[in-house]
């Protein structure tokens, strides 16, 4: 028998948001088994307008008060969005706990020391001296993803929450006559040793850094894919509670989270420092070509909140797993510096298509002629479309409507919305690949508890609860924008909350769920 390590109420087992979440619930007595920084810089989250935002961020003074546009995100909206982002496959009551329970849990991560921001360099254009939120979401972490877990370890320190390191969760144990997990065999340099817990909580993310699991699940060629985040996520807490507990498995396995994503980034793993610096979402300003020289997707067919997640997989499926991102002088000023700053991003400039081509030639463009031939192309829809329709007007924080389709000449592939055309130099691009995030398959969860579901009965497993990446069935094909973080929060929470009445308490975690 390996040597007892601890003993706690509740052990948690991934230290992302998620996991610190569900240790906020715990304070003491709880046990955060640790590894890398996760990447989870924004949110997404109901919210009524600007006065319900501002008491929870730290940027914005006065005089930049009054100039913020920004409409209420209703409930509405975010069970829309969800229900046509995700095909309406979505759980419905892990998306209705998701929509209903966003604004409280987001305010109580504030309350916890959680530091939030509005995303002006993200989430906002400024137009005519007036900071223009679109898409519904409107937070970020301080610091992104790197301040996120900053500010998760502080809070748990002064809440007395204990975080191991480098310690791997290998075999969860289960008391023969209750059935209940009791405790978790553990490995770090010491061999293998046992944590003795009241319950456990699994957060340990998904199986996005492990490249066999994502060529089994998510199909071939997924192993060229670069991985975003931590390489920890390897999938094997997932493989774990299937083995050991046989948890019931739910959600979207093919799917994951995945974005246009520097192609010079490193293969394995994302940057600590860099972090997001990485991504590529400018495409909505420009157009994507692969490298055979032809448009592959409709850049403009939505918000980029609803279409970055799934870009990345659009790019892979293309020859050599790239893509070029294009841009003339008109447009270039609107790209995100963070993404395309000097020093970060290898950037391709030329002052004509011709001279573009050439030089994207010697970074793997395999037809030239082709490519000059599409922009071309796209550019006479887009003028064709603007002689039709002279009172169009750009504008990058709606669906402009300005297209690529007229009554004169369509595109086989259009461009629905801020079709503008590349005809004014320099020109610059980019090449890009797929960068995954995180994937989609998970843990059936009662959505009340977060307590994982075991596929022999039916029914929760005694004792064991799920949250963040590891929690199925709440995304398919593609998410909302930051949701991703809310529903750590969310989940985490109500594991917490379980886990902590179930371990100290005796009582049944039911008679939790509403006082959340």
């Amino acid at each position: 028998m390996a040597p007892v390590l601890d003993e706690v109420d509740v052990l948690v087992i991934g230290g992302d948001n998620a996991g610190f979440s569900s240790a906020f619930q715990l304070q003491s007595r709880a046990l955060v088994a640790s590894s890398w920084l996760t990447l989870a810089p924004k949110n997404g989250t109901v919210h009524h307008g600007l006065a319900d935002i501002l008491p929870i961020v730290n940027n914005v003074d006065k005089a930049t008060r009054s100039k913020i546009d920004m409409e209420p995100y209703t409930a509405t909206n975010f069970a829309d969005d969800i229900s046509r982002i995700c095909l309406g496959r979505s759980d419905p009551d892990l998306s209705r706990t998701l929509v209903n329970d966003s604004n409280a849990a987001v305010k109580w991560l504030a309350k916890h020391g959680v530091r939030f921001q509005l995303s002006f360099n993200r989430q906002a254009y400024e137009i005519n001296g007036r900071f223009k939120f679109w898409g519904g979401m409107c937070l970020k972490t301080q610091d992104g993803g790197k301040g996120l877990i900053e500010d998760h370890r502080r809070a748990a320190k002064k809440l007395g929450v204990k975080v191991l390191f480098s310690t791997a969760a290998k075999r969860l144990v289960v008391d023969p006559t209750t059935k209940a997990v009791s405790s978790v065999i553990v490995e770090d340099d010491a061999g293998e040793r046992e944590i003795l817990a009241g319950a456990v909580i699994l957060a340990a993310g998904g199986f996005e850094a492990n490249p066999r699991m994502r060529s089994q699940f998510l199909g071939p060629d997924w192993d060229f894919a670069k991985v975003r985040g931590t390489p920890y996520n390897i999938g094997s807490c997932l493989e774990m509670a299937i083995r050991d507990v046989s948890a019931k498995q739910a959600g979207n396995w093919s799917g994951c989270h995945s974005v246009a994503w520097d192609a010079n980034a490193p293969p394995d793993s994302g940057d600590r420092v860099i972090s997001n610096e990485f991504t590529k979402s400018g495409y909505p300003l420009g157009l994507m070509l692969n490298l055979e020289g032809e448009r592959f997707v409709d850049e403009g067919v939505d918000i980029r909140n609803y279409t970055y997640a799934i870009f990345g997989k659009a790019i892979l499926a293309q020859p050599g797993h790239a893509a070029f991102q294009v841009w003339d002088a008109q447009m270039t000023p609107w790209l995100r510096s963070e993404e395309y700053r000097e020093g970060i991003v290898e950037k391709i400039t030329a002052s004509s298509l011709e001279e573009m081509a050439e030089k994207c030639a010697k970074c793997g463009l395999k037809n030239p002629s082709k490519f000059v031939e599409t922009i071309r192309e796209y550019n006479e829809a887009v003028a064709v479309f603007q002689e039709e329709n002279p009172g169009h007007k750009w504008d990058p924080a709606v669906k402009d409507g300005l297209s690529t389709q007229s009554s004169r000449k369509k595109l086989t592939l259009s461009k629905s919305n801020w079709a503008t055309p590349l005809i004014k130099g320099p020109y610059v691009a980019i090449k890009a690949t797929c960068g995954v995030t995180f994937t989609f398959g998970g843990l059936a969860v009662d959505h009340e508890t977060a307590g994982v579901i075991s596929s022999a009965t039916n029914s929760a497993v005694p004792n064991l609860y799920c949250a963040g990446e590891m929690l199925g069935g709440l995304f398919y094909d593609n998410y909302p924008g930051g949701s991703g973080l809310t529903s750590g929060a969310i989940f985490g929470r109500r594991a917490g909350r379980a886990a902590a009445a179930q371990a100290r308490n005796g009582k049944n975690p039911q008679d939790f769920s509403a006082r959340l």
